[in-house]
Order: structure tokens, then sequence, then C-alpha cells
């Protein structure tokens, strides 16, 4: 972090102290859990569903926390505000304007944001020293959290945005105002709050029109929603995607046995060979809209493949495959989803399955997606018959009426009604695959957050260990 005296915080957020030394200076990191102060800390009294920071403030301040950023007086050193969440982005903003050489990256999307975060950072790692956030901390509290990790050696930051309504990116771009604006795509994911894809698209492009004139936008050609967005920046325009328009994109895609892609990387200065250790076409696109960062920012066409091709998966439960030693393998992908995420883990699957005698029996373990409002039984009927469609060998729909409606699209697409079953919850679906599963097969779980079903594919993963 990079270092303010306890006046210069007061200042940056609008606040007082209160029984605090205004030259003392916060020189550790800035934590919203007391368990995580550290020496020269700012501890943020943030009230949440479960517990109040403010309870916590005194054993913060023993702990070493040079101070507390609350909205009521604590009995130890503070800075006082009227909103904790909004002096955090006020102190984030301090902090990155101080931070005058380092390259503000943002990106948004309806889907691959994390993954695509994580591939974008380890490429401009290669470059200097890089900021960015652990998994999806992409809200008001995780993303000026982040920022506030930037150090004066910093020569990256790479945010992730996220955004249930309209305004939010607004918000998030005011607190980092990014050079490089990178738009992945418009689905469906969110579709509840907004009500269209429209509004959504309409809300992504707030990103395009933060950025400054010498700026970038990196919008995807192959999503018309996103490649409109062009006419709503100053900043200079390029293109990624697999069409022939595209500044950077992709050429000759294949996918291995084991469905990691391959493609010709072609920019304006060159072309090169990728192969990702990543799993699913979809990655492709993530893939291309890293490069184009990293190209935008002086990195080499060469040095760009070679970097995409050594990078992995950082944050986790996002196509995260691993092998049983009984040849079973479970593909963790239980984080979130939504239609998008949802059709790209089924082709990733259908793919891994193999082609023709030695094809391996697939499991789609598919949970509820969460916030699609009206289309809600529609996209989970449509995501059911796609399983059939891909030959999946069975869908296991977990839980109540939506996961009926997608386990019903799979019988009214199928052909004798054996290609999938619908279960109460995580529990069963346990229960059920221990009983069925045989060693080669392939078992994807995915379903939107809340839903949990990170507990299938742990429990399965346990039982490879124990045997």
């Amino acid at each position: 972090m990079i270092a303010l005296t306890l006046a210069e915080a007061a200042a940056a957020v609008g606040g007082t102290l209160d029984g605090a030394d205004p030259a003392a200076q916060v020189t550790g990191p800035v934590v919203v859990d007391s368990r995580q102060v550290e020496p020269g800390s700012l501890f943020v009294a943030v009230v949440g569903e479960r517990a109040d920071g403010h309870d916590f403030a005194a054993k913060a301040v023993a702990d070493g926390a040079v101070a507390v950023l609350a909205s009521r007086p604590v009995g130890v050193p503070a800075v006082l505000v009227d909103d904790v969440v909004v002096a955090l982005g006020r102190l984030a903003r301090a902090v990155v304007e101080r931070a005058e050489d380092t390259a503000i990256v943002a990106l948004t999307g309806s889907a691959g944001k994390t993954s695509t975060k994580d591939l974008i950072a380890q490429l401009l790692t290669r470059r200097g020293e890089t900021v960015y956030p652990p998994g999806s901390l992409n809200n008001e509290i995780g993303h000026p959290m982040t920022a506030l990790r930037v150090a004066p050696t910093t020569r990256h930051l790479v945010m992730e945005m996220g955004a249930r309504h309209k305004g939010d990116i607004d918000y998030l771009t005011a607190i980092t105002p990014p050079r490089i604006g990178v738009v992945l795509n418009v689905g469906t994911a969110h579709v509840g709050e907004f009500g269209s894809k429209e509004a959504i698209a309409e809300a992504k492009g707030e990103l395009v029109e933060a950025l400054p004139a010498d700026g970038v936008a990196v919008l995807n050609a192959d999503d018309p929603l996103v490649r409109a967005m062009a006419s709503r920046t100053k900043a200079r325009v390029v293109l990624f995607g697999e069409s022939r328009e595209a500044e950077i994109r992709a050429d000759r895609v294949r996918l291995d046995d084991t469905g990691r892609p391959s493609f010709t990387l072609i920019t304006p200065a060159g072309s090169a060979p990728v192969q990702l250790r990543l799993y699913g076409e979809h990655h492709v696109s993530n893939a291309l809209a890293a490069a184009a960062v990293a190209v935008s920012l002086g990195m080499s066409v060469d040095d760009t493949a070679e970097a995409l091709a050594e990078a992995g998966a950082l944050s986790r439960w996002r196509m995260e495959v691993v092998e049983r030693a009984d040849g079973v393998t479970v593909v963790n992908d239980a984080y979130n989803a939504n239609p998008d995420s949802m059709r790209a883990a089924l082709r990733a699957l259908a793919t891994m399955a193999g082609r023709g005698p030695g094809r391996r029996r697939t499991w789609a373990v598919l949970g509820e997606m969460r916030e699609l409002g009206e289309e809600s039984l529609d996209e989970h009927d449509a995501i059911g018959r796609l399983a059939v469609r891909l030959d999946v060998t069975k869908l296991v729909a977990v839980g109540g009426r939506e996961a009926a409606c997608m386990e019903l699209g799979a019988r009214n697409e199928g052909s004798w009604g054996e290609e999938s079953v619908l279960v109460s919850d995580a529990d069963a679906a346990i229960e059920l695959l221990r009983s069925q599963v045989r060693p080669g097969d392939v078992v994807l779980v995915k379903a939107s957050r809340s839903v949990g079903l990170e507990k299938v594919a742990e429990a399965l993963l346990a039982d490879g260990a124990a045997e």
C-alpha cells in the first residue's frame, strides 16, 4: 500500500479524527476482517448481515491497527465518517491517484470475468508488479480493497467489475479510473434485475464511457451488443474475437481430447500458436481479450502467446479439473452459473467425453441458475434439452422448481427418459453418484453460487482420496 497519514486519510474520505494521531501512518493493509490486522493496518468497520465491524474495533487496534474507519466512536483511534463503504471507495481513489505510473485495466461481462481477469494478470505480471483481486472481489467493498493494495512499485492494476444495477460500474470506475477497459460479452446473467439484455448492455457500457481519449476500449467483435459500444467511448477501439474484422483474433481453433483449446493468435504485429492449459472452447475468447490488453500495453506477440500457454486457473471452482486415482474426472465449475456459462461448460464436458468406442460416460450435475427473472423457466428447460443434444450420459438436476424444469426439458428432448434425474439437494446428488459413477466417468458440477454444489465435487474428490 502507498502510505498515508491519518490526517491525509481523513481528508481523502471527508472524515474527522477521533482520538487519533494525525501524523500516524497507515502502512499496512486495509482490512475489513479484524483477524487479518497487521501492524500499521487500517481496520474498516463494515456493518454486515451477521456482524458489525465496530464491535471488533478495540481488538483490531490491540493487534496493531493504527486506527479504525468507523461511522461512530469506538473508544480507540478512529477516522469517523457518515458511510464506511463510501469512505472506503474514496480512500482507494486517493491511493490510486498517487500511483501515477500504474496502468489500470478494468473488465466486465456477463460471463468469464474472473477467468479473463486471471489471464490478464498472469500476462501482465511478466512485465512488472501487478495487483489484481483474488477470486471475484468485484463489488463496492472488494473493489476498493484490491485497489488499496497498490504500492509505489505497482506497474499494473487489473480490476474486475460486476454490476447488478445501472450505475454500479460507473461507481467502480470513479474509484479506479481505467486506462484500458474490456467488455467480454452481454448475456442473460442478472436479467431478472435488469429486465433485458439491452439494459445489461447499457450498464456494461458504462465502463467504456469512463475511458479517456488516450485509453483503449477492448471489445468483443463477436457480440453485437458489445461491438456497438464502440460508439460510446472516446478511447481507441480494439476488437477481439474470431471475426475477420477483429484486430486480435483466433484462427484454426481446435480442442484436444481433454477439451483444452489451441489456436493461432493473429495480431497486427504478427501471429503465434497458442495451446491453452484451460478447459473449454469458451476460453479462446477470454484468451483473446487478455492478449488484446497485453499487446495494447506493448507486449510482443511471441511473449503473449507463451504467457497464455503457461497461464493456469487461479480462482477456485471454475472449470477445476481433477482426475481421481480410479480414473473418474471431476470438473468443479460450481462457483457460479448463468445460461451462457452453463452452455460453455456442457460443451466442454461433451468434448472431454471423447468419440468412438472409447467414449467416456459423462454426468452433468446441475443446480439452479439464479436472477433470471421471467426467463428463468425457459432458460432451465433449454439447458436440460442441450444436455441431451450434446449426448451427456446423465443429467442430475439438483433443487426445486427450476431444477425440475431443467430435468423435464431433458426428458422431453430424450428418447426413453433415462437421460436425466431430479434430486432434492446436494446430499441426494452425492448419494446417487456414489452408487452409480464408474471408473473413467467424467462428472461436471455447476450451479449458481448460492446453491452450494461445490459440496458435491468435494465429496467425490474426498472419496477418490480415501480410495
